[in-house]
């Protein structure tokens, strides 16, 4: 018989560790749900989603292995918008959301929310589950429509906390809407059924825990797990330096944006004796007529990935961590709380990237070993929205494709995560398969490797760039992408250098190349091809700091060229690829 402490019983560090594994166990049995019986592949290869379990307040218990952008901040403020609109939640209650203006990310991230009820119908805890869609009804088959003048222009469905199922079971309005207005319905409603899976799974699993132990002690463990989390935390910043920095970022210039571009900046002030880490984000533009514009739940959480990105990894991203973190945010702000009717639809990525990258990089000002470099932008037309009419089947498709992405930043500690994707993925996603992305939809991968000299270089050196050639098979495909980090690739920190920029090319029939807009919507004909280009990641540290036989290495595996190692890092190279010593020496004392 399995002992359950008494109720009121403070845990010791062994039952915490053990049902910190336990409700971890749960999110990971939901995301599980969602990769495996997922019927796109912007979820079952690229695993863009995420699955999370929240107190019945709505703060954030275990996120395990979700994306940042999708659950720092954002499942607090969709649960909280459930509970307003529907006070009387019963079992058996599921609701949908995606509205930027109540607390979901942008409206492509479709969620599936349900409250865990005990058996006297009392509210528990909340499951939740939130999945990139493919489509979800805009004017053009994409879900980052960034010349969207509004949400009208956008034409997203969205879903501020609707009901969609009613003792356990469908309401079949809300399905049939859906199926009428996405381009990909089956494709869609696979989709849907896997999310509402995924929150039944982690409702049965959650409701047998609590058979278990009892729901009282769980209960008790989110607390104890919050405070013990807010100290882990407190300790983080009290290891920085005090001060106030301002870190910025500039996106490209993109259809509604400035000519030259918008800078975007952070203010951050760091308290180590108190504890406590404050971003200010309202010195930014205001919303502007364009789907560049982020959900208070972005803003939010792009601001804090930048904070948790800057201290010691260990601490755990809860709802205990989070009080000591203030994000300052302006309603009407780009980079702040939107005002309806203006676009979020690319508000996951783009602006909200230059946000995390403002914080960590400006939190690199205070002093070696702290922040990080720019993590390179999105989205380049290898993870673009790729759609037509499939000549094998004749039916219609709509997937976002990630053929490659590398963006990662150099750290104090280390060298760049290559695949990181962009900051606000965390390298969660995954990227394609060559055979399974040309199965899945009609085109052709001609080439896919790395770019050398593209990486940030530095003590710690960046991601280099990613370059991939594909082109359509049978029929013309349409592309849908924004690339930003073309005009502004990623810068590096404390001396280290910037990472290698974005670009995109057509390749017509007659072999020749062509520049294409930085953000567009392509169709690319049967015979053509589309190079794309995506942005590395900034370095940390002088590049002549970073130790010669590693550069050995970065040179013999391909990374950068023996020019490149020498007039850059100052290591020479003899003839057998090994560290000419004194030509080293005399190079590097003329770069000191």
């Amino acid at each position: 018989m399995n002992h359950v402490p008494a109720q009121g019983t403070p845990m010791n560090g062994a039952e915490m560790a053990v049902l910190r594994s336990r409700l971890d166990g749960i999110v990971r049995k939901m995301s599980n749900t969602l990769l495996r019986t997922g019927r796109s592949g912007v979820l079952n290869r690229a695993r863009d989603f995420s699955c999370c379990l929240l107190t019945r307040d709505g703060d954030l218990l275990s996120a395990a292995d979700s994306l940042p952008i999708h659950v720092l901040s954002g499942p607090d403020l969709m649960a909280r918008s459930v509970a307003h609109f529907h006070p009387d939640q019963r079992a058996g209650d599921a609701f949908l959301h995606n509205s930027p203006y109540h607390g979901c990310s942008h409206p492509a991230d479709l969620t599936v929310i349900a409250p865990v009820m005990d058996e006297a119908g009392n509210h528990r805890f909340t499951v939740l589950a939130k999945a990139h869609q493919a489509d979800i009804g805009n004017s053009q088959p994409t879900t980052y429509m960034a010349e969207a003048r509004d949400v009208y222009h956008e034409g997203a469905l969205i879903f501020p906390a609707v009901q969609v199922q009613r003792g356990w079971q469908d309401i079949d309005d809300i399905i049939r809407m859906c199926e009428m207005r996405i381009r990909v319905p089956h494709q869609w409603h696979g989709d849907y059924l896997s999310t509402v899976g995924a929150v039944r799974i982690g409702e049965k699993a959650l409701t047998q825990l609590a058979s278990e132990i009892g729901w009282d002690r769980i209960e008790a463990f989110s607390g104890q797990w919050f405070d013990y989390s807010e100290t882990l935390m407190a300790e983080a910043i009290g290891k920085l330096p005090a001060g106030s920095v301002t870190g910025s970022s500039i996106h490209d210039p993109f259809p509604g944006l400035p000519a030259e571009g918008i800078r975007i900046q952070a203010r951050i002030d760091v308290d180590p004796v108190g504890g406590r880490i404050a971003v200010d984000l309202t010195d930014n533009p205001d919303c502007l007529p364009c789907g560049m514009n982020l959900s208070e739940a972005c803003a939010r959480t792009a601001a804090m990935i930048g904070v948790f990105n800057s201290i010691d990894h260990r601490v755990p991203k809860n709802a205990g961590s989070f009080r000591r973190i203030e994000v300052a945010l302006r309603e009407g702000c780009i980079a702040g709380i939107p005002i309806h009717p203006f676009s979020c639809s690319a508000a996951t990525t783009n602006i909200a990237d230059r946000v995390a990258n403002s914080v960590q990089t400006g939190l690199a000002g205070l002093g070696e070993g702290i922040g990080m470099a720019e993590v390179g932008s999105v989205i380049a037309p290898s993870a673009g929205v790729v759609s037509g009419i499939d000549p094998r089947s004749g039916q219609p498709f709509v997937n976002q494709m990630f053929l490659a992405m590398s963006g990662g930043a150099a750290s104090p500690a280390s060298d760049a995560w290559w695949t990181i994707g962009h900051v606000g993925n965390a390298g969660l996603c995954c990227i394609d398969g060559v055979e399974l992305a040309e199965l899945s939809q009609p085109i052709v991968v001609h080439a896919r490797g790395f770019l050398p000299d593209t990486e940030g270089a530095g003590t710690n050196t960046g991601a280099p760039s990613t370059i991939v050639e594909f082109g359509p098979l049978g029929s013309d495909i349409d592309i849908g992408y924004l690339s930003d980090g073309h005009c502004n690739p990623p810068m590096g920190v404390r001396g280290g250098g910037s990472g290698g920029g974005a670009d995109q090319y057509l390749i017509d029939r007659d072999g020749t190349r062509g520049a294409l807009d930085a953000c567009a919507q392509v169709r690319i004909r049967e015979g053509e091809r589309i190079i794309a280009i995506s942005c590395g990641g900034g370095g940390y540290g002088p590049p002549a700091g970073r130790p010669a036989d590693r550069v050995a290495e970065d040179v013999a595996g391909g990374l950068i060229t023996a020019a490149r190692a020498l007039a850059v890092y100052g290591v020479a190279l003899s003839p057998d690829g090994t560290v000419a010593a004194a030509v080293t020496a005399r190079a590097r004392g003329a770069m000191a």
